[in-house]
């Protein structure tokens, strides 16, 4: 059992602890993601330049791994300009819901009375929109538009993490070095962004990483509904929708793109289990 148990582990850490195998996979999978969002428009120039005579190629055809659509555009070109469209704005709802959360729920959490009210009933209210079906109405109204969607998921995204920043202040509120530092007339301010804030990062950290994954799975089912996505561009969930009906010709335009949504969103979930378990392990070890 040993032996095994050292097969599924990698060398040990600066901490003393293995990091497991499946998270350094993860990280490394996720590393190539970010080279192809970085490098993509540079490898790929014209990804969605069109060859009729090269339509429906299977994949393993010469210059083309994974063969080409109806309009002889090549799969592998296009899935990896598509990264970029997939992942950047799902990291930026991450990030965007996350410092409204954080601001929004540390001022809840700490500052109570009306505040607290009024931030509290505004995510009651925002938590009750579904959100594809939000960001649809949005898009029919406003005329769409991938920035258009990022804006609207920060929203509809920022009310858990307002919820879960603000139960983490609440419960740091109460503890003695937080009455210390009020007996030091220390501002409020300070209080809660300089000593609060850093004892509930653990929170901010993970929940973060999974809102990546849960708007990778949502810019996804957007763009195979052609919400915020236009036609003609390069995106994993619009490789879906444009490529359902040559499933059965070159199943690899379809199972590609839906491989990597897949591991990508379980990718960056596990890293944040795993950082939100280590976080909080060297947090009580200190």
């Amino acid at each position: 059992m040993t032996a095994a148990s050292d097969l599924l582990s990698a060398p040990v850490g600066p901490s003393g602890r293995r990091t497991p195998l499946t998270a350094v996979l993860a990280l490394a999978f996720l590393a190539v993601v970010a080279v192809a969002v970085v490098a993509g428009p540079l490898v790929v120039p014209d990804a969605m330049r069109q060859d009729i005579l090269s339509g429906l190629l299977p994949a393993g055809s010469p210059g083309h791994p994974l063969g080409t659509d109806e309009l002889g555009r090549d799969i592998l070109a296009m899935t990896v300009a598509g990264a970029a469209s997939a992942l950047v704005g799902p990291v930026c709802v991450a990030i965007g819901s996350m410092v409204l959360g954080v601001v929004l729920g540390t001022l809840a959490g700490y500052q109570r009375g009306w505040l607290d009210v009024v931030i509290s009933r505004w995510t009651d209210l925002l938590l009750a929109l579904p959100v594809l079906l939000a960001a649809i109405v949005v898009s029919g109204v406003f005329g769409g538009g991938y920035w258009v969607i990022v804006v609207l998921l920060i929203l509809l995204f920022s009310p858990s993490d307002i919820r879960i920043v603000r139960a983490g202040v609440l419960e740091q509120s109460a503890r003695p070095y937080i009455e210390a530092a009020r007996m030091l007339s220390l501002s409020r301010w300070r209080v809660m962004f300089r000593h609060i804030l850093p004892n509930v990062s653990t929170l901010v950290i993970t929940n973060m990483m999974l809102n990546v994954a849960f708007a990778i799975v949502a810019f996804s089912s957007l763009s195979f509904l052609g919400v915020g996505v236009a036609a003609g561009t390069a995106d994993w969930g619009r490789q879906l929708t444009d490529n359902r009906a040559i499933m059965f010709d070159n199943p690899a335009a379809v199972v590609v793109p839906a491989l990597l949504i897949i591991l990508v969103a379980s990718s960056v979930n596990y890293l944040g289990d795993w950082a939100g378990q280590r976080l909080s392990r060297t947090g009580d070890a200190a």
